[in-house]
């Protein structure tokens, strides 16, 4: 009797933030092969700037949101995209935040998603 069972493929993932939290996702069993829906994280000096952000990264097809957070006492703009989990489409997607929002006083600060 032959049992088939499904072999996960070994990844890899670069030795920084991103690649720690692409590998946890990766041994917790997430899908890689599905879109998911990533939110962005961009800090900004003030709601004001924040909505100018909002504004930019709307037309570059981003869903987002203004929020204060008052744990960290700093102003987030959320911008929020369904994408595949990449390690380099991520990181692309961060530099392309940091450099929309820089004119603004702003800076992308990471990513999140709810997976599986």
């Amino acid at each position: 009797m032959t049992i088939n069972k499904k072999i996960k493929p070994k990844m890899e993932f670069p030795d920084d933030e991103d690649g720690f939290a692409l590998k946890e996702m990766y041994e917790r069993g997430v899908d890689f092969s599905k879109p998911y829906s990533i939110d962005f994280f961009v800090v900004v000096p003030d709601g004001e700037k924040g909505e100018k952000v909002k504004e930019l990264a709307e037309q570059e097809g981003f869903e987002c949101f203004v929020d204060r957070d008052d744990e960290f006492d700093e102003w987030i703009c959320y911008c929020t995209k369904s994408m595949m989990l990449d390690y380099k489409e991520l990181n692309d997607v961060q530099k392309f935040l940091s450099e929309l929002s820089r004119p603004c006083g702003g800076f992308a600060d990471g990513w999140g998603t709810f997976g599986d």
